[in-house]
């Protein structure tokens, strides 16, 4: 029997996701790494969201998450990078559909990430990551973006692949 999906459905399977997500990203206090591993997990749930449920629904459901995490979550750190990169999934077809699409994806991953850390370190005082860039130093912070980069093709080809029917 096949069911055909409601508005009330889309808005209910939303719900669970976002509460999921919010316990996803409030364990990001928990584990040292999980500062980077719980925005990207956020990011695939949106994925299932989008997909499931519609592109409204997606906006909605990540707006819903970006800010609860702000207020909520502990980890300030993993709560504005959900904010500044979570939307992805969303914009990522557009963004394959351009010409030079890995140049358009760069470049919004690499301003917003040093967006975020502006803020992180400018606006919002967090003293933990000044110290941390001062003990790193410039090569050692390089390091960590080009990790970064790396970690968001992966990210970006997961995305690409999910939710495909498999071929028998």
């Amino acid at each position: 029997m096949a069911s055909k999906q409601t508005p009330a459905s889309a808005v209910a399977l939303g719900g669970v996701m976002a509460a999921l997500a919010m316990v996803i990203m409030g364990l990001g206090t928990l584990i040292p790494v999980a500062t980077y591993v719980c925005p990207v997990l956020c990011v695939l749930m949106l994925q299932l969201v989008l997909k499931s449920c519609g592109t409204r629904m997606a906006w909605a459901w990540y707006g819903a998450v970006a800010f609860l995490s702000m207020f909520l979550c502990q980890d300030t750190e993993a709560a504005v990078l959900f904010a500044f990169l979570g939307y992805y999934p969303i914009l990522k077809p557009r963004l394959d559909a351009r010409k030079g699409k890995w140049l358009w994806k760069g470049l919004l991953f690499n301003g917003m990430v040093l967006l975020a850390y502006w803020v992180l370190l400018r606006l919002l005082g967090v003293e933990r990551l000044a110290s941390e860039f001062s003990e790193m130093g410039f090569v050692m912070g390089f390091v960590l973006l080009i990790l970064g980069n790396v970690t968001f093709v992966l990210l970006d080809r997961l995305l690409g692949m999910g939710f495909r029917k498999r071929r028998k």
